[in-house]
């Protein structure tokens, strides 16, 4: 047992400098001040409204979050990792259903 942990030691240290140089070179040329993981937990009001096949619309609480939170950091969470549970097209959506006045995120290939 002991082995298999310090085996899966170099893998984890890989995978966290791998998400680290992904999160700078998204966030690069852009000013969202944001990490990918902060912007993710100031969404939170937000779940119900982007959860897949979600017939709810954004309440105020995520609507201030959204607008708080802004559109460089918006994109950069469309644009990022897979989220568990999180519809990216309704997620692209929320600016409009929120009345921001956001330009639309590019989306990376």
């Amino acid at each position: 047992m002991y082995q298999s942990r310090r085996n899966a030691v170099p893998v984890l240290l890989v995978l966290m400098v791998t998400m680290a140089g992904f999160l700078v070179l998204e966030t690069r040329g852009s000013p969202c001040v944001s990490t990918f993981f902060s912007a993710l937990v100031q969404l939170i009001p937000c779940r119900a409204a982007v959860a897949p096949f979600s017939p709810y619309q954004p309440n105020e609480a995520c609507c201030v979050a959204l607008k708080a939170l802004g559109q460089p950091c918006l994109c950069v969470l469309i644009n990022g990792p897979p989220i568990s549970g999180v519809d990216r097209s309704l997620a692209m959506q929320l600016p409009e259903k929120c009345a921001a006045n956001f330009e639309p995120c590019e989306i990376s290939k």
